[in-house]
């Protein structure tokens, strides 16, 4: 496994129940912030084997980007399990759900990568 891949995997499975971060905050917590579109790979191709909470990962506006109906379906489904509200847009607010792996205030660059 590539080092980023390795790196993402791991901060993907760090996410807690009930917190969700951008496909834009895990590359750029993994070392690549223009990666977002490799953590759509990784958790297309690893979630099952590696068993990622891969419903714990959203668009950059606190959206389900999975397009298939039923997958996205089950991804609300779990995140209301864990407490995850969803506005009338169907959004996620970010500011209270948003996972930072270093605990840190989150740096606004950060939360601008989808």
């Amino acid at each position: 496994m590539q080092p980023f891949t390795e790196r993402a995997v791991h901060i993907i499975r760090s996410i807690p129940a009930g917190k969700v971060m951008t496909y834009g905050q895990v590359a750029a917590a993994a070392g690549s912030p223009r990666a977002a579109r490799q953590i759509v790979r990784i958790l297309h191709s690893m979630s099952r084997k590696y068993r990622l909470p891969w419903h714990r990962v959203v668009n950059k506006y606190g959206e389900i980007a999975v397009k298939e109906e039923e997958s996205s379906f089950e991804q609300r489904a779990l995140l209301e399990e864990e407490g995850v509200i969803f506005n009338g847009e169907r959004r996620i607010d970010l500011v209270t759900y948003s996972y930072w792996p270093s605990d840190e205030e989150p740096n606004h660059s950060t939360q601008e990568h989808s």
